[in-house]
């Protein structure tokens, strides 16, 4: 357990290193700063970790790096979505990984933009002509669409507007599971996806762990409904309690906090079962399964 554990910190801090080559000189504007602040020195770094592990799966070990620049650019899509999501027209959180929120920080003017410009960005690394050269025009096409898909309406931003749009009503099981599988699920899923893509597998495998991926990230979701209910604000980074404030609809409010627990636990469950499927040595992604389960912030 202890070597998967260094092995999801070395993914975190190959990401953390990578991320400060991919932005502008902190110093050419507020906007530019606040893209720092928002994406340097937090974070778990789940999905881009998931991203590489998969890759690695496939192309090996010692390619692991060519990759880097597609887990950066799945990194700076969340970070723009924790920005907007903190914005008073949205979640209205002051504080975000332990720190004011952007916003707080330097103004909506230079949040909005900073947002903005993360996710530009991130399709501006993934399609750069150095990628072309690694994985061929075919591969990074498709894998700079398949984050577009994971952002926008069929995924996280289409998710988001379900959250907001329902505030305050009473939603299904149904409307809960397909909420959180864009507005969370979709970006996780695509780690998983992406690095199969990169690596050439096959597409039963492609599919597979696309399955495991999405369960995860509905679990990880859980978690964090769990969390907004039974953790410090100090060790959760942010304000606890923000889902109820907001009249989320979340599965404690739905299932209570043993229900959301069992739930949780089933989809750790069929997430590692999706990955027995693939006949695959995967070890390490059964493991952050389970890591990611048990997790208190």
């Amino acid at each position: 357990m202890n070597d998967y554990k260094s092995r999801l910190d070395g993914y975190a801090g190959m990401i953390e290193s990578a991320l400060p080559a991919f932005l502008p000189d902190a110093k050419d504007s507020a906007v530019a700063q606040a893209m720092h602040y928002s994406l340097i020195g937090g974070g778990k770094r789940i999905r881009g970790a998931l991203l590489l592990a998969v890759f690695e799966l496939f192309a090996g070990e010692e390619r692991a790096e060519e990759a880097l620049p597609f887990a950066a650019a799945l990194e700076m899509v969340h970070a723009y979505s924790l920005i907007h999501d903190d914005l008073p027209c949205m979640d209205d959180d002051d504080m975000r990984r332990g720190k004011p929120s952007c916003h707080i920080a330097f103004g909506e003017a230079a949040a909005v933009l900073a947002g903005d410009a993360l996710l530009t960005l991130a399709f501006e690394i993934c399609t750069d002509e150095k990628n072309l050269a690694v994985f061929g025009a075919g591969a990074v096409l498709k894998a700079a669409n398949a984050l577009a898909a994971a952002a926008g309406t069929s995924g996280m931003i289409g998710g988001q507007w379900m959250d907001i749009d329902g505030e305050g009503k009473e939603v299904s099981g149904d409307y809960l599971r397909k909420m959180d599988e864009m507005k969370t699920g979709a970006l996780i899923c695509y780690g998983a996806r992406a690095g199969c893509i990169l690596a050439g597998a096959p597409y039963e495998k492609e599919a597979a762990l696309a399955r495991y991926a999405l369960d995860l990230g509905l679990a990880f979701q859980i978690r964090d409904d769990i969390l907004d209910k039974t953790a410090a604000a100090e060790k959760l980074g942010k304000p606890i309690g923000s889902d109820d404030k907001n009249r989320k609809s979340t599965y404690t409010g739905l299932y209570g906090l043993d229900g959301a627990k069992r739930e949780a636990e089933r989809l750790s469950g069929t997430a590692k079962a999706a990955l027995d499927s693939t006949g695959l040595e995967a070890g390490f992604l059964k493991w952050l399964a389970d890591y990611l389960l048990e997790r208190g912030n």
